[in-house]
């Protein structure tokens, strides 16, 4: 297989002469196929192989009952078609994957050494065949090779390369969604479990998990390798490596508690894992955050929230002290922390603040303050969660929402994160968060705050947003600035054009009743300031609400015709 061989070989044109010695009848075509496999390994090799007409007999030799020319053209096949687009092509023009499939499905029962042999070298070619090409591995999907190397996989696996090319194999096509239906009809699951419990060499645990992990992605699958007791051989190996610092102990640590947080990504997996706050997994998750590992830190707060996707499990929770665990974690962060723990110690105690009854627990637990100990975070997915979970924490929380609210460093914050452009999720949640505090607060402090910060234009900004739900928040919190502090705030919504911006909502047909309705409610509040209502009468606002009057939906109708009252009366 030396490279001046090849070439040499190449030269002679002798490629060309191999052709027709390729028949069952010859007897030197093992040697033959022997030979080509042998110069195929070498890269430049490959399309010559191709053009010289190789790739039909070899195929046709495919149906000879001979193990050693079995063997040879096995080789052959599949290193032409190792990183070779016209390999590959070739093999499937001439129908080469649909005879190693049969082959396949005939040898798996035999556990002889020459079949084993066979199908270790049929499973190779078909992995080098498809390796990362979609087009081919959903060929081989649709011929039902799944089920059929799952079953090897069962009956061969104490043969430790044949388990090899099964595992590669696997990888290759565990990609592609349609794949992860098949294996769920097979019993992947239990053997990939059985797999790894008896490995004790790094690199061959670390194929199962590269199998593992694509696998995990689909909820059917996530379900029958918790059953399978995949959740304790990964505590397992968690335990053993958390306190070492070889590399190889460290990316199986990384690993091990990765798989763990993505198994309980599945609403059935999660419940049956948290087994109602007393499961013994959910008590080891626990156990992983005040750890010293960054990686545990870090899968014990995503594994939290990921246990907190459900009112019950997180006012179990809560009542059960995680959230000090988490602020004690986030306390550990604040000075150069880890982000990406910061990040999933925010989302946990977000997920955990949606229920009712855990708000004003987490208030008094002292969450909101450990929370804007990260205010001065320049990262914008700290930023996202850090607002998302005060939104939580507050919503019907008026005392808070007014103690925030005072907040004038909070509040400039918010104000300067409003203009994130380059971060829309940051952008979103800082203008919803600014509306938040008005809204839940109804205070006048809490509005001088935000006037002070110049936080109105972005308020009236928020009003035009393309999501109804952020329209309507704005709207909202506008009409109670109007109503409270329309003198203090009058400038700033004049300069934000805020008259004029209602207008188009009340014209545009494609405006939601609500929009059209909190719309009307600010008209009629803004007309208590002198400057507001003349643009208001130079605007011809009557025209526009007298025709929502017959609008479909009764509370814009009747909104319209007060609206029509009070303007007629102003002007």
């Amino acid at each position: 297989s030396d490279t001046e061989t090849s070439e040499k070989i190449q030269k002679s044109g002798v490629l060309q002469v191999f052709a027709s010695l390729l028949t069952p009848q010859s007897s030197c075509t093992a040697k033959v196929a022997n030979i080509i496999a042998e110069v195929a390994r070498n890269e430049f090799m490959r399309n010559p192989c191709v053009d010289a007409g190789l790739i039909p007999p070899l195929v046709q030799l495919l149906n000879c009952k001979d193990q050693e020319v079995l063997l040879q053209t096995g080789r052959a096949l599949g290193n032409i078609c190792y990183d070779s687009h016209e390999g590959r092509n070739a093999v499937d023009h001439a129908g080469g994957a649909h005879i190693v499939v049969d082959l396949i499905r005939s040898l798996c029962s035999k556990t002889d050494p020459a079949s084993e042999k066979l199908l270790t070298v049929f499973c190779g070619m078909l992995m080098n065949y498809s390796n990362e090409n979609d087009t081919l591995q959903s060929q081989l999907i649709n011929m039902g090779v799944i089920p059929t190397l799952v079953k090897l996989l069962g009956i061969h696996c104490q043969n430790a390369a044949l388990t090899e090319m099964c595992l590669v194999a696997f990888g290759n096509l565990a990609e592609l969604e349609s794949s992860k239906e098949q294996f769920a009809y097979t019993n992947i699951a239990e053997e990939l479990v059985k797999l790894f419990k008896k490995q004790i060499e790094h690199d061959k645990k670390e194929m199962i998990f590269e199998v593992l992990a694509p696998l995990a992605e689909n909820d059917v699958i996530k379900l029958q390798l918790v059953e399978a007791g995949l959740v304790e051989c990964l505590l397992e190996v968690v335990q053993k490596t958390v306190d070492s610092d070889k590399e190889d102990d460290i990316a199986e640590l990384k690993t091990a508690s990765d798989l763990m947080v993505l198994l309980l990504l599945g609403d059935e997996s999660m419940q049956k894992l948290f087994e109602g706050g007393k499961g013994s997994v959910f008590q080891r998750v626990l156990s992983w955050i005040p750890s010293n590992s960054h990686q545990l830190q870090l899968a014990g707060a995503l594994a939290i929230a990921n246990f907190a996707r459900n009112d019950g499990n997180c006012i179990h929770m809560v009542d059960n002290g995680i959230v000090q665990k988490l602020m004690d974690l986030l306390d550990r962060h604040v000075e150069d922390g880890n982000v990406t723990v910061q990040h999933a110690a925010l989302s946990a105690l977000r997920n955990l603040a949606i229920p009712v009854v855990n708000k004003a627990k987490m208030l008094s637990a002292g969450v909101a303050e450990t929370v804007l100990k990260f205010l001065r975070s320049e990262m914008p997915p700290v930023q996202f969660k850090l607002l998302g979970t005060l939104r939580m924490l507050i919503d019907a929380q008026a005392e808070a929402a007014e103690q925030l609210g005072k907040n004038a460093k909070l509040v400039e914050r918010l104000v300067e994160w409003c203009e994130a452009k380059d971060h829309a999720g940051v952008m979103g949640e800082s203008n919803r968060l600014l509306s938040a505090l008005i809204r839940h607060s109804k205070s006048k402090d809490v509005i001088r705050t935000i006037v002070q910060s110049g936080g109105i234009k972005h308020l009236v900004t928020m009003a035009t947003s393309e999501h109804v739900i952020m329209q309507n928040e704005a709207l909202v919190a506008l009409a109670l600035i109007a109503a409270l502090e329309l003198v203090t705030a009058e400038k700033d919504l004049e300069n934000a054009q805020l008259v004029q911006i209602l207008h188009r909502l009340l014209s545009d047909d494609r405006s939601a009743p609500e929009i059209k309705y909190n719309s009307m409610v600010l008209i009629c509040a803004l007309i208590g300031s002198e400057p507001l209502q003349k643009e208001v009468q130079s605007m011809a606002f009557l025209e526009v609400v007298s025709k929502l009057r017959s609008h479909e939906n009764k509370t814009v109708a009747q909104q319209a015709s007060l609206t029509e009252q009070r303007l007629a009366v102003e002007s």
